[in-house]
């Protein structure tokens, strides 16, 4: 149960208000259900992350840049009263500063750093490279999940699972054959975010806090548009990752996983 206290309003979907949950008592802390919150959660591997721990029964906080155009996680909220949606671009200091406002006191078990762009594919060739562009994708996918890392830190800390997962990419494996050279501004972020995550995962250690990074792999999605291979499903690529998720204990802290559980080289 929950405090009988105002609850925060932030988002008005389909007119409809959603809101975030308000925290729970010490008391009832630990019998309560668990909480994911996700970021980039409108769409693709973030959509299906949502509704996948929706019906699990988990408490579901799904961030998006706009809570307006969300129309599937619109109505996943009207349907089931734990499930709330917040507006979030991870690039922007101010939205996370809000939203940890809002969650302030609310545990949450689970951390899913799942927003990312690619940016433009033609102004990463060379004679074409468009720095301000390469400084936008290093914003999201880079500073983002740490920005969010940090500001929700202690509801992590406070929760019992205490994890946090960041979606990187076999692409910005040094170990591995990444193949002919292609999409450079996303593939150097997603490496700073591992290296960034790696260092990070030690840094809270002591106090439980389990940090991981994995690979989906290419997967059906906006972002895969045109590509020219084999690519798993959403539902496919979450289920695995959920798996390595809930096998992932404290020893597995800083690792990168790849969806099937085999930990990458850096």
């Amino acid at each position: 149960m929950f405090r009988p206290t105002s609850k925060i309003i932030v988002a008005l979907i389909a007119s409809c208000v959603v809101a975030l949950p308000v925290a729970h008592s010490a008391e009832t802390e630990k019998s309560a259900q668990k909480t994911v919150l996700i970021t980039g959660a409108n769409r693709g591997i973030g959509l299906g992350f949502a509704q996948v721990y929706a019906k699990r029964g988990w408490r579901v906080i799904a961030t998006t840049r706009d809570p307006a155009q969300a129309t599937e996680l619109a109505q996943l909220a009207a349907s089931n009263a734990d499930f709330s949606v917040a507006r979030l671009d991870v690039a922007s200091a101010q939205d996370v500063a809000v939203l940890a406002a809002a969650l302030r006191g609310q545990p949450i078990d689970l951390l899913i750093n799942n927003a990312g762009i690619s940016g433009n594919i033609r102004s990463q060739s060379p004679g074409k490279m468009d720095l301000e562009s390469f400084g936008t994708v290093l914003a999201v996918n880079t500073i983002g999940p740490l920005r969010v890392a940090e500001a929700l830190l202690p509801n992590v800390v406070a929760s019992q699972d205490k994890k946090i997962v960041n979606i990187s990419t076999s692409e910005a494996s040094f170990g591995m054959d990444g193949g002919p050279g292609r999409i450079p501004f996303y593939r150097a972020s997603k490496s700073a975010l591992n290296m960034l995550m790696l260092n990070y995962a030690k840094m809270v250690t002591d106090r439980g806090v389990t940090v991981l990074l994995v690979n989906p792999g290419p997967v059906d999605t906006d972002m895969m548009k045109g590509a020219r291979m084999k690519l798993e499903s959403v539902e496919s690529a979450v289920g695995q990752m959920i798996t390595v998720i809930d096998k992932a204990s404290p020893a597995d802290n800083g690792k990168f996983f790849n969806l099937d559980g085999q930990v990458l080289p850096w």
